[in-house]
């Protein structure tokens, strides 16, 4: 009985629910047509009301967007942050990481990521250590005493001590081993009395002797065993290069077949143990290109991050929005050396007049980067530098007289003559953007004094061979000078001579004095006795005039993109760019300040 009374109570309570939703359903229906259906011929009559409403409410919610859009980022900057791959790219082949050993360019580019040094540069272009900590030099300046930082490692883990430091110099050293460095290190006898100090004692005084010590380290426990005539060939140098550089060698991966245009890369990982600090970059890849072409398309498709060796800015590239340009300053001198014994260029005061009519600044206004023009055989900044000895300015009228005074007399073509000889000067030149501009000006300068200049444009291999053999009466070069002013290689006698080693007295310029005054001041310690002694020096060449100053020229650089901690500083050369390197990013984020 009661479960038929709970039974009759649900079914009215449901029917009672069912009867509520279509009363609701028919109001609302009501509702709709009487609202809606009937008014919508009213419609038009308020559609610019409904409609500036709308727009209304549309400007406000793009207002309140873009509002928040530039509050962002106003309260927020662009920051680098650590990772990212770094891809970039050289020219050239890849052969041997062993910094013993590594010229070329891909080679010094490997080696210097790999292989730590005693010391490096800052970006200040200052001498600092590395491995090293510092060094002392005794009064005479003959022996250096260098102490390396405490628990160096090596990226296999072993300990880095100065048996390495010795082992490495001792190699280069010894001539079985045939490293290019050797003729720098003839007569230094290096010691290591402790695992922490290194001596080295010169056989005689030499101030610029800490710059030398800059060339990467190798590990004596897996070089030692092999005999000094397998080191150059060893597979340390190209299968698994062990240094205590930023980054450690991951792998190298080859492509093509054909030499033209075959591709290599160099993978790089991070060594964290590295006593500059853990680099930021995930990897570092250096790719090797046989072909310039290929290594210019390579980074216009942004498939590099930059691109090194290049002497100017291909048109290809030069509408990039992201093409970033670095022109890091060299410490270096672009010159026209005058062979002085040349029976033409042996005429002191033919020299003084082509000094004299050559328009420096020009030159350099024509230039597509600023730098600092050179007008002495130092640099401006360096130790010993003297405005007071600069080369002779520009000067049509100067230099008219003076070789109206030698003897050179105008012809009716208005080229001048002496004996019936015809001013002409060949100047051997290589194959660039920018020397062919530097010969285009002094054309047109040397024309207006009489001079007729005939350019000998070279190859590399060309202008190289001619250097080696003096084969030029004047040849447009430049000489790598770096930090110190030791610039004996350049302008001593014995530098000239065929029996030289180097023979890099480009100009042969043969002075007594200079020599006394050359050998003076890299033998003093002193930095006000250094500048004093080479007074005598810098006197002699502004009156000599062997070589015309011209500027000092740039390392190029490229990027697609901004790079933190890559920045334009006067390097050394172009490796130098790398000192830095474990401080470089690439990626960037957006920070709340």
């Amino acid at each position: 009985m009661r479960l038929r009374l709970l039974r009759l109570r649900f079914r009215r309570r449901l029917r009672k629910g069912q009867q509520q939703v279509e009363d609701f359903s028919q109001q609302a229906e009501d509702s709709i047509e009487r609202h809606v259906f009937r008014r919508v011929d009213r419609l038009s009559s308020v559609r610019r009301f409904v409609a500036g409403w709308l727009l209304l409410v549309g400007i406000i919610i793009i207002g309140l967007f873009y509002q928040n859009f530039n509050l962002a980022n106003y309260f927020q900057t662009l920051h680098a942050v650590p990772g990212g791959i770094y891809n970039e790219g050289v020219q050239g082949a890849f052969t041997n990481a062993n910094p013993l050993y590594a010229t070329r360019d891909v080679d010094t580019t490997v080696s210097h990521l790999i292989f730590a040094s005693l010391f490096q540069y800052d970006d200040q272009n200052q001498l600092v250590g590395d491995l090293a900590s510092g060094y002392t030099a005794d009064d005479k300046g003959s022996v250096y005493t260098v102490k390396l930082k405490p628990n160096l490692k090596w990226q296999d883990g072993k300990p880095l001590t100065s048996a390495d430091v010795l082992f490495t110099y001792q190699a280069i050293q010894n001539p079985d081993a045939q490293s290019p460095l050797r003729g720098a290190w003839q007569g230094v006898t290096i010691t290591a009395p402790d695992a922490q100090t290194i001596v080295f004692t010169l056989p005689g005084p030499l101030a610029s002797f800490p710059y030398s010590m800059t060339n990467g380290i190798v590990p004596q426990h897996l070089l030692a065993k092999l005999p000094a005539t397998e080191l150059r060939s060893a597979d340390f140098n190209t299968v698994h290069p062990i240094g205590a550089g930023p980054f450690k060698w991951n792998d190298v991966a080859v492509s093509g077949n054909d030499p033209a245009t075959q591709q290599e890369q160099i993978g790089l990982v991070p060594f964290t143990d590295y006593v500059g600090g853990s680099p930021k970059l995930q990897q570092f890849n250096v790719h090797a290109f046989a072909s310039r072409a290929k290594l210019i398309q390579a980074f216009k498709s942004g498939q590099l991050t930059g691109v090194a060796g290049l002497d100017s800015i291909p048109n290809q590239l030069q509408k990039s929005s992201q093409l970033q340009t670095h022109s890091l300053t060299l410490t270096a001198a672009n010159m026209v050396f005058f062979n002085n014994s040349s029976p033409l260029l042996s005429d002191a005061k033919l020299r003084q007049a082509l000094v004299q009519g050559s328009d420096v600044s020009q030159i350099t206004n024509h230039l597509s980067y600023t730098t600092h023009t050179v007008r002495e055989p130092l640099l401006r900044g360096q130790l010993a530098y003297d405005p007071h000895y600069q080369q002779l300015g520009f000067d049509i009228a100067g230099a008219k007289a003076t070789l109206d005074a030698d003897g050179w007399v105008v012809g009716t073509d208005g080229i001048r003559a002496k004996a019936g000889t015809r001013l002409k000067i060949a100047l051997k030149v290589g194959d660039t953007q920018e020397d062919y501009m530097i010969i285009t000006q002094l054309q047109e300068q040397w024309r207006k004094i009489g001079v007729v200049l005939t350019p000998l444009v070279l190859s590399s291999t060309e202008l190289q061979n001619s250097l080696n053999n003096h084969d030029y009466d004047a040849v447009l070069y430049g000489i790598s000078i770096g930090v110190d002013p030791d610039v004996f290689a350049y302008w001593d006698s014995s530098q000239a001579d065929v029996r030289a080693a180097s023979r890099t007295n480009l100009s042969e310029y043969k002075n007594a004095t200079a020599d006394v005054s050359l050998e003076a001041g890299r033998t003093r310690i002193s930095p006000i006795l250094r500048t004093i002694k080479y007074r005598p020096f810098l006197q002699v060449w502004q009156q000599d005039n062997p070589a015309l100053g011209l500027y000092q020229p740039r390392y190029l650089y490229l990027t697609n993109g901004m790079v933190a901690g890559l920045t334009d500083h006067t390097v050394n050369t172009g490796i130098d760019r790398f000192d830095n390197v474990q401080n470089w990013e690439i990626r960037q984020t957006r920070v709340t300040n």
